[in-house]
């Protein structure tokens, strides 16, 4: 595939007005300079729609894209469960973990770790964060990002992965958060129609004369198997998806650690200006995550009919662009661009996040070396680590990930060891009064120890399940612990008072909205 002049000439106005964009909302008002709370957390001052918006594009990257509709060629609408079961999760998350988190004014998860444990968790898990994030998550962004820039463009895939990691140092190094959360909604906009767009175009040449609704029907037809939600055991595919585990099982693992307790994710609700802002914008998201599989999935389901010889799964939504005229192409491929650069721009920030404020302000705060210039010198520290975290990132990706035949698989289960741990970490945290620093640490050594054994001696063990299996048996080692070895008594710092769970009546009509698309999607297609 080549893009004409009027596709490239679409995605340069793209990348001009979306940087030019970022640096305006960037700007310093009255000639105040940034002070931490600017950079890293938008002055806490994001209204509902950049928080919804921001959450979407911080997890839709070109991984997911380009992975979940291959998976959707491969295996079917199952892989939606992804999707939306994590609109559920969002609910939860918005009611119960955000109202003690804003509470107790938490601006990075391993703060919250210091406040409710002690001190030696927040440095282990800071750590361990920023390792994940610069040398799993951020390389995978940018090399499966340039993968899909070279299948579609015929860049040079090195050239791909400077050009788009660089751009999204650029487009966030002035403007922090800020310049990432409010230009998001743009971003998200732009991928939900470019989207939306190869869906209708696919249903459409499917279904002829009866149209897009016709087409759904007439894939539906075609490809039934395509359209069972909730996998059996005898389904080739049952290892990736193991049936109820969708529902009740470990995929409720994998969601509350990614949407509830991981900075990547949760920074823009810690930035919203109020505790019912974060939650409007909490529901946003949830309602788009719903959207997501029309948007993704569809279209690799539409490729079976489509494009049934594909000498790879992941090559049906590259494939699927073929079918768009010039200059839509390009704003099709503006989207995908603006998925990997909406990504990795919130993952740079993460890490200069948790890195300046968890690592570094808390060795000077110690120190007693803290005064006002520091607040600047914060900002600086930040944009520096940022810079570097990209710099690593582009160097390590092939290195790390130029060898890999399934890079999103392998990076999933490898995130895997830890989740257990961390889920059972924070919700301990959270909800039980008397879990204690040894307990916490016993369950993220746990985590990892259980998941490699398993993954060793029952290999045929589902990968859903397996997290389930160690979240289990992790829990129980952190309550032994916790009972066996007490806490300093001054450890446990979140104070639930003033801590309200009760939601406004738009929360809580929008969540049954939610819940009953929810029950209509799966009944249909169980």
């Amino acid at each position: 595939m080549r893009l004409s002049t009027i596709d490239l000439i679409v995605v340069v106005i793209y990348a001009i007005g979306i940087f030019g964009l970022a640096q305006w909302v960037s700007r310093d008002k009255g000639g105040q300079e940034k002070d931490s709370s600017d950079y890293f957390l938008a002055s806490k001052s994001l209204p509902w729609w950049a928080i919804g918006a921001s959450l979407i594009a911080a997890n839709i990257s070109a991984e997911q894209i380009v992975g979940m509709a291959g998976s959707g060629y491969q295996i079917g609408l199952a892989i939606a469960s992804y999707e939306w079961m994590a609109a559920l999760t969002l609910l939860i998350v918005g009611k119960f973990f955000l109202p003690i988190f804003l509470r107790n004014e938490i601006y990075t998860m391993p703060q919250f770790l210091e406040q409710r444990y002690g001190p030696s968790i927040r440095t282990l898990m800071a750590v361990f964060w920023l390792a994940l994030y610069v040398f799993v998550n951020l390389t995978s962004i940018i090399w499966l990002g340039s993968i899909a820039v070279t299948k579609v463009a015929g860049v040079d895939q090195t050239v791909a992965l400077v050009a788009l990691g660089l751009f999204a140092l650029l487009y966030q190094l002035r403007g922090g958060l800020k310049a990432v959360a409010l230009t998001d909604i743009v971003q998200v906009t732009l991928l939900v129609f470019g989207g939306l767009t190869i869906s209708y175009l696919t249903l459409s040449q499917i279904g002829g004369d009866a149209g897009v609704l016709g087409g759904f029907a007439e894939l539906s037809r075609r490809a039934p198997e395509k359209f069972d939600m909730i996998l059996t055991a005898d389904n080739p595919f049952y290892k990736d998806l193991p049936g109820l585990s969708v529902l009740i099982g470990g995929m409720w693992i994998a969601n509350l650690s990614y949407w509830g307790f991981n900075q990547y994710i949760i920074q823009r609700a810690l930035a919203a200006k109020s505790l019912p802002e974060a939650q409007k914008g909490i529901v946003f998201a949830a309602f788009l995550k719903l959207l997501m599989p029309l948007v993704i999935v569809v279209p690799g389901i539409a490729a079976v009919v489509l494009a049934p010889d594909l000498a790879k799964p992941d090559e049906a939504y590259p494939t699927m662009m073929r079918l768009l005229p010039s200059g839509l192409l390009g704003l099709v491929f503006a989207a995908l661009i603006a998925a990997i650069i909406a990504s990795t721009a919130s993952k740079i920030n993460s890490i200069a996040t948790i890195f300046t404020l968890d690592l570094y302000a808390k060795r000077t705060s110690e120190s007693g070396a803290m005064d006002k210039a520091t607040e600047r010198k914060l900002v600086r520290i930040g944009r520096i680590a940022a810079s570097v975290a990209i710099l690593v990132a582009i160097i390590a990706a092939k290195p790390l990930l130029g060898g890999a035949d399934q890079a999103f698989q392998f990076i999933q289960e490898f995130s895997g060891f830890f989740t257990p741990g961390i889920t059972v970490i924070f919700l301990l945290g959270l909800f039980w009064k008397r879990a204690t620093e040894a307990g916490a640490i016993g369950a993220a050594i746990a985590s990892v120890v259980l998941s490699w054994l398993l993954r060793t001696v029952a290999p045929g063990i589902p990968f859903m399940d397996r997290m389930g299996i160690v979240f289990v048996l992790s829990l129980g080692l952190a309550i032994v612990l916790s009972l066996a070895i007490k806490g300093r008594g001054d450890a446990d710092r979140i104070t639930m008072e003033g801590v309200r769970f009760n939601t406004s009546t738009g929360f809580n009509i929008a969540s049954l909205g939610v819940v009953l698309i929810l029950i209509a999607l799966y009944a249909t297609w169980w």
